[in-house]
């Protein structure tokens, strides 16, 4: 599942990612479809920091290393971030800016974004910036931290684009605001994915990502009425402890929240997923049919989702006058209107 870290975005043909999943006939799934690459024109590459910066990597995945260890919860933070980084107009990090009309400020969208995660990106691209100079965008350090987090937790190797710039300005209102909401029904989800280039597939595969995340009571307070009370024992019980606290953390997968693994969808195909658009799952012929075949085989899940990440860190982002290499991920480098809020940029 590795591919050659010196391999072009121009020359697609090492990047078939088959997944394979075998039925009770023993037949084998389609294999995914071949990943939308950005263009030769764009100069982004797998290696295109190999020479300029040799220690990239490492620093990375000793970074993340270091960030699980002492908090299980940063890959999933890690992964919000990246998802809410690149669905809007590309993977820029515009997501990471401060200040006056940040993204951050974006809600129901971007409410609860995991300050531990923000904080290691920054950390991460000190330490970088230290030994390489300011030459590794933020939006390519947030997408390998990403990935490394992935790989750590058991899941096949990705492959991302980079040599990305970072943008100066955040996304506009109306993108950030195309992000998927929890309370979005099936067609809304589906409608939605499609918007970026993403199907059925990639929606159900990176909702799997449900399986380590937690959520505050107000993204699944809209499942609370009389009808779901009385009829769902697991909603009577959300409400009861959301009742006692108001400000807990519900996890989304409840039979094991710290494990990178399959259990959010045979969950769902108990009736309990958490929030309303992870239900909403099964109410179309096509995502359950895809809820079904990833309850039932681990693996392909996370053949899958590794394909529906790639496919994610393949969306195009800030280019030109529009970009450049922050020497804080907090803020564009001439100043501007953005102003750090507290990021760490530890040793």
């Amino acid at each position: 599942m590795a591919w050659s870290c010196r391999a072009v975005l121009a020359k697609p043909m090492g990047l078939i990612l088959t997944a394979l999943l075998f039925f009770p006939a023993a037949l084998s799934a389609p294999t995914p479809p071949l990943i939308s690459l950005p263009t030769e024109d764009d100069g982004l590459s797998y290696g295109f920091h190999d020479h300029k910066c040799p220690a990239l990597l490492n620093n990375v995945s000793t970074a993340v290393r270091n960030a699980r260890r002492s908090d299980p919860g940063i890959t999933a933070g890690l992964l919000r971030l990246t998802f809410n980084d690149c669905f809007p107009q590309g993977c820029d990090a515009s997501i990471l800016l401060t200040g006056p009309n940040s993204e951050q400020d974006i809600l129901p969208q971007n409410a609860g974004l995991q300050q531990g995660a923000l904080d290691l990106i920054e950390s991460i691209r000190a330490k970088v910036h230290r030994a390489c100079g300011p030459t590794v965008s933020c939006a390519d350090i947030t997408n390998l931290a990403t990935r490394e987090a992935v790989l750590q937790s058991g899941l096949p190797r990705y492959e991302v684009p980079l040599g990305r710039r970072d943008s100066i300005a955040p996304a506009r209102r109306q993108d950030v605001e195309a992000l998927p909401r929890p309370d979005f029904d099936v067609h809304q989800l589906v409608q939605s994915f499609r918007s970026r280039g993403l199907d059925e597939t990639d929606l159900v595969a990176l909702s799997g990502a449900h399986t380590i995340g937690e959520a505050g009571c107000g993204s699944f307070e809209n499942r609370f009425s009389s009808e779901e009370i009385n009829t769902n024992g697991f909603v009577k019980r959300l409400l009861d402890n959301c009742t006692v606290n108001a400000d807990r953390r519900q996890d989304l997968d409840v039979t094991t929240p710290m494990k990178f693994d399959n259990k959010y969808f045979t969950n769902l195909y108990r009736g309990i997923g958490v929030l309303s658009s992870d239900m909403a799952l099964l109410l179309d012929v096509n995502t359950r049919s895809k809820v079904k075949d990833f309850a039932g085989d681990q693996e392909w899940f996370f053949r899958q989702f590794s394909n529906s990440m790639s496919k994610l860190a393949h969306r195009q982002g800030a280019k030109g006058n529009n970009a450049e290499i922050r020497n804080h991920c907090f803020e564009r480098n001439n100043g501007g209107p953005f102003v750090g809020m507290g990021f760490k940029a530890s040793a």
